[in-house]
C-alpha cells in the first residue's frame, strides 16, 4: 500500500489571457477520499487537474502536499502520481511489452501485481508483442487505465476515464476502479467528468462552475 497523501487546493485561480478559468477554489483531498469535479465541457476541469498534479501552475493561490505527514515539494509529485487523460500521448512506437517494461522501471505497479497479471487485467495479453501504434482507440484506452489504476502511487487522477471505451468498456472500468479501491483503501481518488457512470463511486464533489 502506498504511504498516505494528504493535498490541499489553497484560493486557487486560473487565468488565460484576461479570462478567469476560475477563481477562489479551495478544497481538501484525504486519504481514502473519492471525489468528482463536475462542469461542463470547456468549464476547467482538465487545467484544475494539472494544477492538482503539479503540472501547471495556478495564476493565484497555491496546492499544498504532505506524504505520511510530512511537507512535500511540487517536485516530486510525479512520483505520487497516477494519471490518465485522453490527450496524454503513449510511445507508439514501442510493443506493448516494451512499453511496459519501459513505464514500470519508472512507475511500479502495486505489490501483488505483474505485467503477466495487468496484461491480462486488460485484456491485452494476445497484443504484447504488437507496437502500440495498431492498437484501437478503446484498446489504447484501457492501456492507460490499467498503468494508471495499477501504479503504486498515492494519488489517482482520472480525466474522463471512459473515453473511446464501448459499453463493455465503460463496465470493464467500473470494476477496475473498485478493485483498484479495495487493494489500495488510502488512495486519494480524483475523477474529472461530466458523465455520472465514471464517477458514481465518489463522495465528494468539486463543481466547477461555482467558482467562475
Amino acid at each position: 500500500m502506498a504511504p498516505a497523501l494528504d493535498l490541499a487546493a489553497h484560493d486557487l485561480g486560473r487565468r488565460y489571457g484576461r479570462q478567469w478559468i476560475f477563481r477562489h477554489l479551495s478544497c481538501t483531498l484525504t486519504p481514502g477520499s473519492a471525489t468528482a469535479v463536475l462542469g461542463p465541457n470547456g468549464a476547467g476541469k482538465s487545467t484544475l487537474l494539472s494544477i492538482l498534479a503539479g503540472q501547471l501552475l495556478p495564476t493565484e493561490g497555491r496546492v499544498s502536499y504532505a506524504l505520511a505527514g510530512r511537507p512535500l515539494p511540487v517536485a516530486e509529485m510525479p512520483r505520487q502520481l497516477a494519471y490518465c487523460a485522453p490527450y496524454l500521448e503513449l510511445p507508439e512506437e514501442f510493443t506493448l511489452l516494451e512499453l511496459l517494461a519501459f513505464h514500470t522501471r519508472l512507475k511500479p505497479l502495486r505489490a501483488g501485481v505483474s505485467v503477466a497479471d495487468l496484461l491480462d487485467i486488460m485484456y491485452l495479453h494476445r497484443a504484447r508483442h504488437q507496437a502500440v501504434r495498431t492498437f484501437s482507440s478503446g484498446m489504447k484506452q484501457r492501456l492507460k487505465l490499467g498503468l494508471a489504476l495499477y501504479a503504486a502511487a498515492p494519488l489517482l487522477l482520472l480525466d474522463e476515464p471512459t473515453t473511446n471505451l464501448d459499453a463493455t468498456g465503460a463496465a470493464w472500468y467500473q470494476a477496475q476502479v473498485a478493485e483498484a479501491r479495495r487493494a489500495d483503501a488510502g488512495r486519494v481518488v480524483v475523477v474529472s467528468s461530466n458523465v455520472p457512470a465514471e464517477y458514481s463511486f465518489c463522495e465528494a464533489a468539486v463543481r466547477i462552475t461555482d467558482f467562475q
